[in-house]
């Protein structure tokens, strides 16, 4: 046990967004450890009768999903999401992002294994908004979100992996799957310090994985009900990239230079709610879908910052993907060689995908 809290301990200092105090280490520690208690081996749950038929289906759903990763995707063939947890809440953490109030670059907390990363992760929800709490009296722009799941990059297989949880295990089978990928995508590779390109190159693995999945397994329900969620998500992303590039405009350093605070804040505030005006109008031609609803009422710097780390670079590896003829083995090689690169973008390799934008 006391070695399970060292590894754990180091784990905790490499996931841990934030140089803080050794309390929220611990934390880390604790929430990690009690999810890991909680989880079973899926078969046990299956072959249990006091567990819901329903819970067993959805279970028995993700399994057929984790072995098409291995063999389809050939994501890692390992422990990770063949055990359950119920944890009785709706997320697993909760992250908190920050950004100036004049910038979209978020800010950023180092650590020596995973590098600087633009997030600070904790279980406790009260505890994350006491902290963006505390980054806004430092006239920071703060997002707090929960995280339905997340990644241990693979460091916990031999005691059980990351488990599925009751946080996914619900969501329609096109979104169960795209997380599933996801998070599997992070245990190939992690590039150390950039966030940006391990948050996109695991977007466009879900996205180009969940696609085959529902072309060779989904029902005609499944890949509808996927293409209607997926297709607004598309919207809204195009939206909140127009909005992205008018506040990058907005707070180019010869704009700033040329404006006072006053006025900047102005500029700010309209183009927010310029985009909050045509979300109400995209919103409306779904048919009143609320998805997005708090994610636009909170939206700041941190929060279109955050999003774009997720974004911005899947273009580029969806290009990738092509070039390696489609092939997943040579697709993960051609990134990890793109990785060693000492920036994201490399010779004779897809850049990231930045809108051309006239800030004139």
């Amino acid at each position: 046990m006391r070695l399970f809290r060292v590894i754990v301990c180091t784990f905790a200092l490499s996931l841990a967004s934030g140089c803080a105090q050794t309390g929220y280490y611990w934390e880390l520690i604790d929430g990690h450890l009690q999810i890991m208690r909680s989880a079973r081996p899926i078969q046990q749950w299956l072959v249990d009768n006091s567990v819901d038929p329903g819970l067993k289906q959805r279970l028995e759903l993700a399994q057929r999903i984790r072995s098409f990763a291995v063999t389809e995707l050939k994501l890692p063939d390992n422990a990770s999401y063949r055990y359950f947890a119920d944890l009785h809440r709706r997320f697993a953490l909760w992250n908190v992002v920050a950004a100036p109030e004049h910038s979209l670059t978020p800010k950023t907390w180092c650590f020596p294994i995973t590098g600087c990363i633009a997030y600070r992760g904790y279980f406790d929800e009260g505890h994350a908004r006491a902290q963006g709490r505390a980054l806004q009296d430092l006239g920071l722009d703060v997002q707090v979100y929960g995280v339905p799941m997340y990644s241990t990059l693979g460091w916990f297989d031999w005691a059980g992996g990351d488990p599925l949880l009751n946080t996914v295990i619900s969501y329609p089978e096109g979104e169960l799957a795209r997380i599933i990928f996801h998070e599997l995508a992070h245990q190939v590779l992690y590039r150390k310090g950039d966030t940006m390109f391990n948050e996109s190159f695991a977007t466009a693995v879900e996205r180009l994985g969940t696609a085959r999945w529902l072309e060779l397994h989904g029902s005609a329900a499944a890949r509808r009900e996927y293409a209607e969620l997926d297709g607004r998500r598309q919207q809204f992303k195009a939206l909140s990239a127009v909005t992205r590039e008018r506040l990058s405009c907005i707070y180019q350093s010869s704009s700033v230079a040329a404006l006072d605070h006053s006025t900047l804040m102005d500029a700010k505030h309209r183009a927010l709610s310029q985009f909050r005006e045509q979300y109400a109008k995209l919103k409306s031609s779904w048919g009143g879908y609320s998805g997005y609803d708090a994610w636009v009422a909170e939206s700041n710097n941190a929060s279109f910052g955050a999003q774009a780390t997720y974004d911005q670079m899947v273009p580029a590896f969806e290009i990738l993907f092509e070039r390696e003829g489609r092939d997943w083995r040579r697709f993960y090689d051609a990134v990890r060689e793109l990785a060693k690169a000492p920036t994201a973008a490399h010779a004779g390799n897809p850049t990231p995908n930045r809108t051309e934008h006239s800030c004139g």
